[in-house]
C-alpha cells in the first residue's frame, strides 16, 4: 500500500483508519467489530451469521425495502458478514454518495429492529444451506475435522452453525448479542478511496461521534482450551470420489512461527506449481483436487491438506498426503524452493491490496485482530526473513501426528481398516 494511512481514535473509542487513494472515484469502507462466531456459545452456533443476514432488514427509521432502495438507487454495495473472529459491514460507493451510505450503515449498526418474520425467513434459508452442505463430501470432511480438532472451542463450528443450534437461536438472542458487542469501543472503521483523511475522519465523527458506549465493560471472552488428541474420523457416503483430509493444530496469527507456516502452506498447496499439485496430481495422477490451507486466527489455527480422489485410491492418497507433510519436517526446503515460494507469496500479497476495497479490508482486518496497521509491513519482512532451517524447525514442531478425516464409499473406508 503506497497510500499514507491515518489512524485516529474517536472520543467514544471507535478506531478510524483512513487511506486516500484518488486513482478512482470510489470510496470503500469496512466496519469491523470484535465479535463473530468466536463470541457465540456452542448451543447457539450460527447466531452471528443469522444476525448478519437480518441486520439489513430494518431499522427504527427504515424498512427492509427502503434500505434496499437506498443502496440500489445509487448503485452502491452494502453487505454484512460474520467470520470466526469478527463481524463485518462492508460498503462501497462513488465518492458523491459515500456520506449517504455511511449514514445508512450507522443506522444499521446502531438501531436495527431484527423483524421477527425476517429472522424466521433467514433461519430457514440458513438451515437449507446447512442441509446443502451435508450433501457435499468436502464440507462434511472439513466439518468433522474441525469438530474433533476444536471440540468445545467455538472454532469447532462453521459460522452457519448446525440445524440443531440455528433452530434454537431466537430474536431475543440476536438482540442480546447485538446489545453486548455492537458498541463504539468495539469498532474499527477503515476507509480507502477518493477522500482526504481529515474529511474521512470528520465524516465518521459526524455519523458515529454521538454513539456512546454503555457503562458496563465488554464481557471477558472465556473459550475452552484447545488440546491435541489426533484421531481418525470417517463418514461413509456413496459418492463418486473420496475426500481425504489431514489436519494439524498450528499457531495463531501473533505467534513467531506464523510466517513460516504461511510459507509452508503456500509451498504445499497454493496453485498449479505447488508441491502437492505437481507430485500427487501431475506425476501420480491421484488427485481430482488437492490443496492446503492455513487460516489466520486469533486462537490456535489449523493446517489442513486435502485431496479428492477415486475411492479405490483412498489409502494411497492418505499415504501420499502424509508423506509430503512429513517431508517438510525431515529435510529443509532448497534455497530455490524457498525463494520461489517467497516470491509467489509476496507477489500474491501485493496483488491483494490494489483496490480500495482490498486496502480497507487489510487495514481494518489487522487492526481488529489486534496486530495494528504496522503488521502489513511486518508480515512482508517476516516472510522475507524465514530461513529454510527455521521453516523445517517449525514443521517439526507441528507436523507430528495428524487428525484424519475421510468421506467416501464404504469400500474406501474399509481400505483404512475402519
Amino acid at each position: 500500500m503506497n497510500s499514507e494511512i491515518h489512524r485516529t481514535v474517536l472520543d467514544n473509542g471507535i478506531v478510524v483508519l483512513a487511506a486516500e487513494n484518488p486513482a478512482a472515484d470510489i470510496i470503500a469502507a469496512r466496519i469491523f467489530l470484535r465479535a463473530g462466531s468466536r463470541c457465540v456459545p456452542a448451543k447457539l452456533a450460527g447466531l452471528s451469521h443469522l444476525l448478519a443476514a437480518v441486520l439489513t432488514k430494518g431499522t427504527e427509521k427504515l424498512s427492509s425495502q427502503e434500505i434496499a432502495e437506498c443502496v440500489e438507487s445509487v448503485g452502491a454495495r452494502l453487505s454484512a458478514d460474520a467470520s470466526s473472529d469478527y463481524f463485518l459491514l462492508s460498503l462501497k460507493t462513488v465518492s458523491a454518495d459515500f456520506a449517504e451510505i455511511l449514514e445508512l450503515a450507522g443506522q444499521l449498526l446502531r438501531s436495527p429492529t431484527f423483524p421477527e418474520a425476517e429472522v424466521d425467513l433467514e433461519r430457514r434459508i440458513a438451515m437449507q444451506a446447512i442441509r446443502s452442505q451435508l450433501e457435499q463430501p468436502f464440507a462434511i470432511a472439513f466439518e468433522q475435522l474441525r469438530e474433533v480438532m476444536y471440540e468445545d472451542h467455538p472454532y469447532a463450528f462453521s459460522t452457519l452453525g448446525t440445524e440443531a443450534t440455528i433452530s434454537q437461536v431466537s430474536r431475543a438472542d440476536i438482540q442480546y448479542y447485538h446489545q453486548t458487542y455492537f458498541r463504539p469501543d468495539n469498532v474499527v472503521i477503515s476507509l480507502a478511496g477518493r477522500i482526504k483523511a481529515e474529511a474521512a475522519i470528520a465524516l465518521v465523527t459526524k455519523v458515529f461521534g454521538d454513539w456512546q458506549a454503555p457503562a458496563t465493560p465488554l464481557p471477558r471472552l472465556s473459550v475452552a482450551p484447545i488440546s491435541t488428541n489426533p484421531r481418525l474420523t470417517v463418514t461413509p457416503q456413496e459418492t463418486q470420489q473420496s475426500v481425504v483430509m489431514l489436519g494439524y493444530l498450528t499457531p495463531e496469527v501473533n505467534h513467531p512461527d506464523y510466517a513460516a507456516m504461511k510459507l509452508l502452506s503456500t509451498y504445499l498447496g497454493n496453485g498449479l506449481s505447488s508441491r502437492l499439485f505437481v507430485e500427487l496430481r501431475e506425476k501420480r495422477g491421484l488427485a481430482y483436487d488437492v490443496s492446503a490451507l492455513y487460516p489466520t486466527r486469533i486462537d490456535s489455527s489449523q493446517f489442513v491438506v486435502y485431496m479428492g480422489t477415486a475411492p479405490e485410491n483412498s489409502a494411497i492418497a492418505l499415504e501420499g498426503l502424509q508423506s509430503e507433510v512429513e517431508r517438510l519436517a525431515a529435510a529443509p526446503l532448497t534455497s530455490e524452493e524457498l525463494q520461489a515460494c517467497k516470491n509467489k507469496m509476496l507477489g500474491q500479497y501485493a496483488l491483494g491490496k490494489q483496490t480500495n476495497s482490498q486496502i480497507a479490508q487489510v487495514l481494518g482486518w489487522y487492526e481488529i485482530l489486534g496486530l495494528g496497521i504496522e503488521f502489513d509491513q511486518k508480515f512482508q519482512t517476516d516472510i522475507t526473513a524465514v530461513s529454510a532451517d527455521f521453516a523445517q524447525e517449525a514443521a517439526c514442531r507441528y507436523f507430528i501426528e495428524p487428525y484424519i478425516s475421510l468421506v467416501g464409499p464404504a469400500a474406501a473406508v474399509n481400505q483404512l481398516g475402519v
